[in-house]
């Protein structure tokens, strides 16, 4: 059994509106789905991806009004975002500069060349370039030219004060393979690279060890969860009896209608979800349109009016 890479990741704004601006005009990605949160119908479930909505390219948002996040360990630090070379990094440091975004410059963090910089609310992230050849799916109507969209979810950044039992379910339960390690860029302790599937960028995931950090407090701009691959219900379904079989508290098997989930967390209170590629986006509207209206799965869409009424506008 083996996760083919990330899913997905979601992430909590105060903002909404803003979000939606800065993703899809700063940021070039497409708006694939614009639904609700199906545990809290009054706030955004927004999603951005490649043209295609691909499996691994999902970055996603909930609606949230509260206040910052409160930064430290035991959370998602940094998520990362692979574009296509060098040569698209260095688009990516004018572009960012340009419009005021707060950036780093363009430096090797764990053997890729990376370009830090986080949005208007702190979300942090990390631009990797991904020479893998990996196939992409540009959006025709994105501000950026194809040839230097960001092409999906690259490796994703948690801190944690201790690794140990942390390892013990990413590689006995979860069957990744710790790979290599490297200083953590803010000077902060030693990351821990873990990889799935056939591995590269996109099926990573870095763990930080850092004791000396506060423990963080989710807010605006902080990670909500990350979500990793598997194909289909079926072996969703293997993979919940093997977290069962392994005592894991879960939440069992989850129908969310675009994909099924499973959650849990790992041992220092990271969120896990593993969600099934299909049936995907375009499950209730053409691909051509995703995005452009409200789209409810089957099991709310009685509640469309009420639902509708409580929600903020985008525009």
């Amino acid at each position: 059994m083996q996760l083919t890479g990330i899913h997905h990741l979601t992430a909590i704004t105060a903002r909404p509106a803003d979000n939606l601006n800065f993703y899809t005009q700063t940021l070039g990605l497409r708006l694939v789905k614009k639904t609700v949160n199906q545990d809290d119908t009054s706030a955004y479930h927004l999603f951005y991806a490649d043209g295609k909505a691909s499996p691994g390219t999902d970055l996603t948002f909930f609606d949230f009004p509260v206040q910052r996040e409160r930064r430290g360990t035991h959370s998602v630090i940094a998520t990362g975002l692979r574009v296509g070379s060098q040569t698209s990094l260095e688009f990516w440091k004018r572009r960012l500069d340009e419009a005021r975004v707060k950036a780093g410059d363009i430096i090797e963090i764990g053997g890729a060349a990376s370009i830090e910089f986080e949005d208007f609310e702190g979300q942090r992230f990390r631009l990797v370039a991904d020479d893998t050849n990996a196939p992409s799916h540009p959006w025709d109507r994105s501000p950026v030219d194809a040839v230097h969209q960001i092409k999906g979810l690259g490796p994703i950044v948690m801190s944690v004060p201790v690794i140990d039992n942390t390892e013990l379910v990413l590689t006995e339960i979860m069957n990744m393979t710790r790979v290599r390690d490297y200083p953590s860029p803010d000077g902060i302790g030693h990351v821990h690279v873990f990889s799935m599937g056939e591995g590269g960028p996109s099926a990573e995931l870095h763990v930080a060890v850092q004791p000396t950090l506060p423990v963080a407090h989710q807010g605006a701009g902080a990670v909500h969860h990350v979500a990793f691959r598997v194909p289909d219900s079926r072996a969703l379904t293997e993979w919940t009896k093997r977290v069962r079989g392994f005592r894991l508290p879960s939440s069992g098997e989850v129908e969310r209608y675009y994909f099924r989930s499973l959650y849990f967390r790992e041992p220092n209170g990271v969120l896990f979800e593993l969600a099934t590629d299909g049936p995907g986006f375009a499950v209730d509207e053409p691909l051509e349109t995703l995005g452009e209206s409200l789209s409810l799965p089957p099991f709310l869409e009685d509640k469309r009016a009420s639902i509708e009424a409580r929600l903020k506008p985008l525009a």
